[in-house]
């Protein structure tokens, strides 16, 4: 991960770095340093330098003339404080050799300690510090090693600026401020900062009571749940009256419809099956959904900026940012588990009124051929006409449904459409676009997954009319008098605008509370196992330091 923090630009037509003079010879320190540097351009010489650990090392001591950086108490104790803290952004301490840099402290203070001491010192404390600051700015793990539809760019780092950072943090004694800024600066990262904190505190006192199975609970019965009910969303944050006894009362009724709206459960007020599991899932395993989800948060927020419509996936929304700040919200219904929205950036170009809808072959082979053999007038009943090859119109009956190859089911534009009366579209491999749809009741369900990959959007007009931001012909009135032509018609965007799809398993409320949603597509298990893959530093001692 170091070598994407220097970049190409490490090796590729550089000109020479400045070496010292000859009548300036290096010190002891900065001779071992020196010789240890050379010795990883030795071996790593033919390595893919935006890929190889430790080339930001070698390229910082090689800009500093191979001089100690840590050679200040003071210093080395703020990096060993700045690595305690990023425990509270999800990260692993012992990732950057935190406990071997406690352990060598002592050889600043030591007057016995040798060169080779001081420089292995000095190489891992850099090394500490420029991973750490690399995680903490764009992300441990490479979410394209997760998901082949993964496309944004990672988040752009000019290799001399940020070692040149570094230095000047040095000069300055504020290694802790440069850690500071390094993370995403957006309240929300902050704010789920704040609640992975407050759930280590609850792991620590013991974690919360497991619940016992057993009948529905429903308000104004007595059940020797309770009190452990009434301990379990106290320490979830949430108010739960003065209530001690055996009691399902009024005030614990309003906690746990609460905690139900929290985790995308239907808010009824009653214990039953789906509602206890959620209560019981240890609180081990919310910390690995708040880590995961900062870990998403250091990919993503840096994109949310200007003008822009993001698809939040697992928390079946969508919003229109106008400058960063939301105008806008509806709610969507996404893919299907095993037929996924997937994750990925692009523009919306133009929109389509009155669609045509022509049948997917996953879907023509999976849903539509079963639904015709079983019954021929299917095709008539839904206006879906077919089509050979040259777009030509056929015969059902000249079809073998037992068997039809070259053909295309399209569907007649108009009410009942599978895409509505409206299709949101933009530029992707996977066919996916944003739609109205006659099944307006399914967005009554809490969690809605749907579809067969695209997405389908409550009130798809309102969010018609700001996309084309033209008052004069496309306002709202504009828009329903165009649909009302029952005419296919194509609209451009005056102005593209960025569409994001995100994955994100925690609900970030306006009061500061933190929900968590039901992992859909079962993405975070692979995520929060690559987040705990141990980093070991090229830069550890290779000669043992004297306990």
């Amino acid at each position: 991960m170091l070598g994407l923090l220097v970049g190409a630009a490490a090796h590729a037509q550089q000109p020479a770095l400045p070496q010292p003079a000859p009548e300036q010879p290096l010190s002891p320190v900065a001779e071992q340093i020196r010789e240890r540097v050379e010795q990883w351009r030795a071996a790593h010489a033919n390595a893919d330098v935006l890929t190889t650990p430790g080339d930001a090392v070698t390229m910082f001591y090689e800009q500093n003339q191979f001089a100690p950086a840590w050679t200040r108490a003071v210093d080395l104790d703020q990096l060993l404080a700045a690595l305690r803290d990023v425990a509270d952004d999800g990260l692993d301490p012992q990732d950057y050799s935190l406990a071997e840099l406690q352990r060598q402290r002592s050889v600043l203070a030591d007057p016995r300690a040798t060169p080779t001491q001081r420089a292995q010192l000095d190489l891992l404390a850099t090394d500490a510090c420029l991973a750490a600051l690399l995680h903490l700015y764009r992300g441990k793990v490479d979410p394209a090693t997760l998901d082949t539809h993964w496309n944004y760019d990672p988040r752009q780092l000019d290799p001399a600026q940020g070692l040149k950072a570094v230095r000047d943090a040095l000069a300055r004694g504020a290694i802790g401020e440069l850690f500071a800024r390094a993370r995403p600066q957006n309240p929300l990262y902050a704010q789920l900062r704040t609640a992975l904190v407050k759930l280590r505190e609850v792991a620590a006192q013991g974690g919360w009571p497991a619940i016992a199975d057993g009948p529905t609970l429903k308000p104004g019965s007595h059940d020797a749940r309770v009190p452990a009910l009434r301990q379990r969303l106290q320490q979830g944050g949430l108010a739960v009256g003065s209530g001690t006894d055996d009691l399902y009362d009024p005030a614990l009724e309003t906690a746990l419809e609460q905690f139900q709206r929290e985790q995308y459960l239907a808010p009824d007020g009653h214990l039953g099956k789906a509602t206890l599991a959620a209560l019981n899932v240890p609180v081990a395993a919310r910390i690995g959904q708040l880590r995961v989800n900062l870990e998403r948060a250091r990919w993503l927020l840096y994109q949310l900026q200007g003008d822009f419509v993001v698809v939040d996936i697992a928390g079946y929304q969508v919003a229109y940012y106008k400058d960063g700040k939301p105008v806008w919200r509806s709610r969507v219904q996404v893919g299907k588990p095993y037929r996924s929205t997937p994750v990925f950036k692009s523009k919306i170009t133009y929109l389509t009124l009155n669609p045509t809808w022509t049948v997917p072959p996953t879907i023509l082979k999976n849903d539509i051929l079963p639904k015709v053999r079983k019954n021929r007038g299917y095709l008539a009943a839904n206006r879906i006409r077919v089509l050979d090859g040259q777009g030509r119109e056929l015969s059902p009956s000249s079809v073998d449904w037992a068997n039809p190859r070259g053909i295309v089911l399209r569907q007649d534009a108009g009410p009942g459409n599978s895409l509505g009366r409206l299709v949101i579209r933009f530029p992707n491999d996977y066919a996916v676009y944003m739609h109205d749809t006659p099944h307006q009741e399914l967005f009554a369900n809490e969690q809605r997954t749907f579809s067969s990959g695209c997405i389908r959007v409550e009130r798809p007009r309102e969010l018609a009319e700001l996309l084309l931001d033209d008052q004069q012909r496309w306002n709202r009135a504009g828009i329903d008098g165009a649909i009302d032509t029952l005419k296919t018609q194509t609209v451009m965007l005056r102005k593209p605008v960025t569409l994001l799809l995100a994955y994100w398993t925690v609900d970030l409320r306006e009061d500061g509370r933190v929900g968590f949603r039901p992992d859909v597509y079962d993405r975070d298990p692979p995520l929060l196992a690559a987040l705990d893959r141990p980093r070991v530093s090229p830069w550890l001692p290779v000669v043992a330091t004297p306990p």
